[in-house]
Order: structure tokens, then sequence, then C-alpha cells
């Protein structure tokens, strides 16, 4: 399930700084996180749906090349948003 119009604008809102800044890196990562929370959860349930695990690896690979970018251009920007995202223990 895609998310929704309210749900992405809160998630820009939230780390891209403003709802219309839709093409901020921290934005972006933020909402590639929601979407593998969900697919994540999805395949909990369904073990055997592998197409949709080859998507969230593409999404997981995204998501790590865009890390990688923020960290190397903004370092303390990368540590804020790992921490308020929790990931990357």
């Amino acid at each position: 399930m895609p998310l929704t119009k309210e749900k992405k604008a809160t998630v820009l809102a939230t780390y891209g700084g403003s709802e219309k800044n839709t093409g901020s890196i921290e934005g972006q990562i933020a909402l590639l996180t929601e979407r593998i929370s969900q697919i994540s959860g999805h395949l909990q349930q369904n073990k055997k749906d592998f197409s949709t695990h080859r998507g969230l690896m593409q999404l997981v690979g995204k998501r790590k090349r865009l890390l990688n970018y923020l960290q190397k251009h903004n370092l303390s920007g990368y540590r804020q948003l790992i921490e308020k995202l929790g990931i990357r223990k």
C-alpha cells in the first residue's frame, strides 16, 4: 500500500523542513524509510512474496546511497537524521 498524501506531507514537514520540499535529501531518506517499514511488515506476513522482497532490496540500496551522499556532504545533518529515524545503530 503506497503512502498517502497526508502521510508524505507530514514526513516531509518533519524531516525535510517543508512539506513542499520534496527534493531534500533528508526528506527523501525519511520517505524511503517509511516505505521500507511498510514493506517489511508486509513481508513478515507474506514470506513467499519474492517480487516484493526484490523491491524492498532496491529501496534499501537507494536509501543507502542517499545516506552515503549525505554523510560525505553534511556529516552533522547525517548524524541528526539517523538519530531521528533510528537507523544504523
